[in-house]
Order: C-alpha cells, then structure tokens, then sequence
C-alpha cells in the first residue's frame, strides 16, 4: 500500500528518478540522530546529466527552475532510499541549499532554486517549509546548471 507522500506523488503526476550514483569519492547521504543529509544533487534523469550549461547563457531562468526542480526530486529518491523506499517517515524538510552555474552578473539565484523549494511545498506540504540558501557560481561539476543539497528530519 503506498504511503501519503507517494499517494501525492502519483497526485501531482510526478514520478521520481532513481536516486544517483555517487559521481566522486562520496555516499549519497549521510544519516545522523533523526536527520539526513543529501549530497549534492546534480540533474540526473534517470542516470542521463540534463541541463548543461550555464543558467543565464544557454539557459533562461525558467529552465533553470526546471534543472533546480529536478535535482530536489533526486534529493527527495536518495532519501526514499535511505529509508527504505518510506517518505513517510520524513517530519520536515529541514534546509535546501542550491548552487546555480551562471554569469558574474546573473542576480536571480533565489528565484532559480525557487524550483527546487516549489516541488518539495507540492510534495510535502507544511512538512516542506524549509530554510535555504542559493549562491551563484562559476561552475558545477560536469557543467550542470544547478546544483542542491538538502536536509530532512526523520522519525
């Protein structure tokens, strides 16, 4: 029987992507006490990089919002992973962090991650208030467009 969060998932039309492989000497997450903290999440699709380039240059800020979208979704399946295919078990959606590959003068780094914060309030509802920070960079690893880590709280 699938669980509330998966019963909103299937709401919303939204299927999540297998959760990443490590792409460097790392473990996709880290569980502490009740916490878990996601590595750095770049946009896979299904073990397929998207979004390549920089945000700003080869990509608008609505794309970039998509790529952001994506890597909270690979975020959100390392954590299914970790607890054993059960998002039930998450309280909160403690912090999202967000990098974003873009030009010295792009100033719309908030509003691209707002991506990534839009689909885990969708998800989780109240559970998915979260702080944030989101920077802009000169580059990602593999040339991404967005980078995101994230931190749940678990029972």
């Amino acid at each position: 029987m699938a669980g509330q969060i998966d019963a909103r998932l299937a709401e919303l039309g939204i299927e999540l992507p297998q959760a990443p492989k490590p792409a460097a000497a790392y473990i996709p997450a880290v569980r502490s006490g009740n916490l878990i903290f996601v590595s750095g999440q770049v946009p896979f699709d299904n073990g397929e990089l998207a979004w390549k380039g920089k945000v700003g240059v080869e990509y608008s800020l609505e794309e970039g919002q998509q790529a952001a979208r994506l890597c909270a979704l690979n975020a959100i399946a390392v954590a299914k992973d970790v607890l054993d295919g059960d998002l039930d078990r998450i309280t909160r959606v403690v912090k999202l962090g967000g990098f974003v590959n873009c030009p010295a003068d792009f100033e719309q780094h908030p509003a691209v991650i707002n991506g990534a914060s839009n689909v885990v309030g969708e998800i989780f509802g109240d559970k998915g208030a979260h702080a944030r920070f989101a920077v802009g960079v000169g580059s990602l690893p593999f040339n991404v467009a967005v980078e995101v880590e994230a931190i749940f709280e678990v029972e």
